[in-house]
């Protein structure tokens, strides 16, 4: 269970002053150019501009769920970076504590889109912004009040200093007193799986709430998942989610364990539906869910992303969320009239 505190964004909506968001994510946010459905990258004429990144499909997610939010982290000093810190404004996340790099540029991918086949992803990360994140940037006063740190196996991966600079974030969120939640989010683009079990590895067990599919755990912990969820709860975590190679979910904690099915809905792009199924599980649990309660919110806001193009494009509000678990749960069409 989160910490009982709780905080209050300021927004129009309460007119109240913040005294710190509920949850602080950290990471790489990258401008995306999307390729028209169906089309192959390398024939690709029309492309649609977007934002993409672990922490910031997160950031998005939770937010349009009711959360307040604060990203952390680097952009250039550029077109795309201005993209970036515009987008999260408009879904507010609060990027307040966000650098403005004036030397390096902001990362870019660019990926096809296709529903029932392999999607090209090409990234163009070296030498980013988001790469020359170091520990002495990230500051106390970015997660004081916070409840919540999220984090992705990604960003220390981009580079030694990055590394450093998770391992900190961790330290201030335990002198704030906030739990840390982390997804591996495995990209075998940056490196091996030594590399991984190295340098994502020590996070993991770090984690209060874990949230890592059945490969990711056998790479990081060179054992078969369920086991080694046994002994990260063993080793202190509170939570270890398993996502399961057939879309399925398991949730396992010192009280017990749940599963939870997928549901059944037509996929027009399943990029985004780790990190949308992260922002479900954990708005639930922010809210005192129970965790199989946790799971089923999870599960049906990863539905809602497949189904809409772009990684946040299906990140449904807290409202949206509630219409479309209830029409899953009873196997309506989810049409809303």
């Amino acid at each position: 269970m989160l910490p009982d505190t709780v905080s209050v964004a300021a927004d129009v909506r309460g007119g109240m002053v913040a005294k710190g968001p509920e949850v602080v994510t950290c990471g790489e946010a990258m401008l995306l150019l999307l390729a028209e459905p169906g089309v192959p990258l390398d024939r690709a004429v029309h492309f649609r501009r977007s934002v993409a990144g672990a922490e910031s499909n997160v950031a998005v997610g939770l937010a349009r769920l009711g959360h307040g939010v604060r990203w952390l982290g680097r952009v250039g000093a550029d077109p795309a970076g201005e993209a970036v810190l515009r987008e999260l404004r408009a879904d507010c996340v609060d990027v307040a504590h966000a650098i403005v790099d004036d030397h390096a540029p902001t990362g870019l991918l660019m990926r096809d889109s296709h529903a029932y086949r392999a999607i090209d992803v090409q990234y163009y990360r070296m030498g980013s912004a988001a790469s020359r994140l170091t520990p002495e940037q990230i500051r106390p006063e970015a997660l004081e009040g916070t409840q919540l740190l999220h984090l992705s196996g990604i960003t220390p991966m981009l580079s030694p200093t990055a590394a450093a600079a998770s391992r900190r974030l961790v330290e201030l969120a335990r002198a704030a007193g906030a739990k840390v939640s982390f997804d591996p989010n495995v990209r075998h683009k940056l490196g091996g799986a030594a590399q991984w079990a190295q340098t994502a590895g020590p996070l993991l067990r770090d984690a209060d709430i874990v949230l890592a599919g059945e490969e990711e755990l056998e790479l990081l912990t060179a054992q078969p998942a369920d086991e080694a969820a046994r002994e990260l709860l063993r080793g202190g975590a509170d939570e270890v989610v398993i996502k399961r190679a057939d879309h399925s979910s398991t949730v396992l904690t010192a009280g017990g364990g749940w599963d939870q099915s997928p549901h059944a809905v037509p996929v027009v792009d399943p990029i985004g539906a780790g990190d949308g199924f992260a922002a479900g599980y954990l708005s639930a649990r922010l809210r005192g869910l129970h965790e199989d309660q946790a799971l089923a919110e999870a599960a049906c806001v990863a539905a809602l992303v497949v189904q809409a193009a772009t990684d946040t494009d299906g990140l449904p509000t807290a409202a949206a969320r509630d219409r479309a678990l209830a029409e899953l749960s009873k196997g309506g069409d989810a049409v809303y009239r």
